[in-house]
């Protein structure tokens, strides 16, 4: 797919952002056209499906620590201009050198399709049509089944006062199947997703799809036989791949470069330190190949990276927007995002991971002379500035001198990130990338990001269950 060229001259606007972002440290107009639908098949039927479209764009003038923002769903020169005359207003008595633009790239992580284009609706709602029946054929016990499909296309050209103008043309797909079992008066639900940066045929093929499904099935399956989950403190595995999302959470967030900064994150000015175990290392990778959490340049026009935050345990870094990057004297991470063309610029994640270590998970697991083995995880919470987590799982199971004992419900663990880091005492090495299913919340913003790690023995985590 080629560009789309822009619906007015940038070379214009650009002139126009330059006069605004004079004596400024930095400055961009943001250009976002995307187009997105969405379809859901709940109880046999089709429930929804929506479509839209929306097109605008933001004008940003940084000055120190202030930011200037303006935008407009109009794309026209006369729009730019009326929110150059606002933005500007940030430097009112600011006098700065405007900072060098990020250095442009050609590499794509991902292809330039268009999932809303094709395949027609009749396909795509045919499929969902599809996994439901498969799903109620394969289990008796099934009574309620919903499937959903989403895909996105956004184009991004980001100007800069220079007259340089950085391109994205980024796809998004995701593919959801949820399941509900009934067995001896009792319900349990469970859920299986995928996707990432692809055209809509690499999700929607049987051999993925049916995959999904049946681990919903088994996930479900296995809550039916669970018992209440026990409470107290005690040793806890993690699975690989997913169950990241307490790392993204309780750790992840914590080495933004906005929180640091501002030394909010515990983190704060701790570079150098010993932060977790020796053989803990967490990087932040945004230019993995089509994953969820990848981008080929971040909103800001910089390329992702792979950027080392917590290496054998030290801290080495943090992750950075621009002006962030600017105010602590280091460089740009590429880690600079935002949700749309209205909303403002934060350092967010991307594909947040552990790296994997030398232990067999299975000799993990049996390390637990009592505690929990957490195979997959509902949401969670995180309060940034004390690091104390709490965690839902949704599938975990109780383990007693090395043995399985039973799936159990309600298990949720609550910890202190820092902390938790520093009780990783098994690594495995199966490390595995999530399924492409992760969304990440913050200042009111979601963007798509991505989490993986290997199998993980951490001691000491309160679990608050049932009794």
């Amino acid at each position: 797919m080629t560009q789309t060229p822009l619906p007015f001259d940038a070379r214009q606007a650009s002139a126009i952002l330059s006069d605004a972002a004079n004596l400024a440290d930095d400055g961009d107009i943001y250009v976002q056209r995307a187009r997105s639908e969405s379809f859901v098949f709940d109880d046999s039927r089709l429930k929804s499906a929506a479509y839209d479209t929306s097109q605008g764009f933001g004008l940003r003038v940084v000055a120190g620590e202030a930011a200037g923002y303006a935008h407009s769903g109009e794309l026209t020169v006369e729009a730019i201009t009326r929110a150059a005359e606002t933005a500007k207003q940030a430097k009112r008595g600011y006098s700065g050198t405007l900072s060098t633009s990020p250095i442009p790239i050609n590499r794509r992580l991902y292809a330039p399709i268009d999932p809303t284009q094709a395949p027609d609706f009749t396909i795509k709602t045919g499929l969902l049509a599809e996994i439901d029946a498969w799903v109620r054929a394969k289990d008796p016990r099934v009574v309620q089944v919903s499937v959903s499909l989403a895909g996105s296309h956004e184009e991004i050209d980001i100007l800069r006062p220079g007259g340089e103008v950085f391109h994205d043309i980024r796809p998004l797909v995701r593919l959801n199947v949820s399941v509900t079992l009934a067995q001896n008066g009792r319900r349990e639900s469970a859920s299986s997703g995928a996707g990432g940066r692809a055209a809509y045929d690499e999700w929607i093929a049987p051999e993925r799809w049916q995959g999904m499904a049946e681990r919903a099935l088994r996930k479900a399956a296995v809550n039916l036989e669970s018992i209440a989950a026990p409470a107290g403190e005690m040793d806890v595995v993690l699975g690989p791949g997913w169950p990241a999302v307490l790392l993204h959470e309780a750790v992840g967030h914590g080495l933004e470069g906005d929180f640091n900064r501002k030394g909010t994150s515990v983190y704060a000015g701790r570079i150098g330190e010993q932060v977790a175990s020796k053989g803990v290392t967490v990087i932040d990778d945004g230019s993995i190949h089509a994953r969820r959490g990848s981008l080929s340049i971040d909103d800001e026009g910089t390329s992702t990276n792979r950027t080392v935050l917590i290496e054998d345990g030290i801290l080495k870094g943090y992750m950075q927007d621009r002006q962030n990057a600017r105010l602590m004297g280091v460089e740009p991470t590429g880690n600079g995002r935002r949700e749309s063309y209205d909303t403002s610029i934060m350092p967010r994640m991307t594909n947040t991971i552990m790296l994997g270590g030398k232990d067999d998970p299975d000799e993990i697991v049996a390390s637990i002379k009592r505690g929990i083995w957490a195979v997959d995880f509902g949401g969670g919470q995180v309060d940034i500035t004390s690091g104390n987590f709490v965690f839902q799982c949704t599938e975990a199971y109780l383990v007693e001198n090395g043995k399985v004992i039973a799936p159990v419900k309600n298990a949720t663990l609550i910890g202190h990130g820092p902390t938790a880091l520093s009780q990783i005492s098994m690594i495995g090495n199966d490390f595995a990338m999530d399924d492409g299913i992760g969304n990440c919340g913050k200042g009111g913003q979601t963007v798509p990001v991505g989490v993986g790690q290997p199998t993980l023995k951490i001691g000491g985590l309160t679990i608050g269950g049932a009794g």
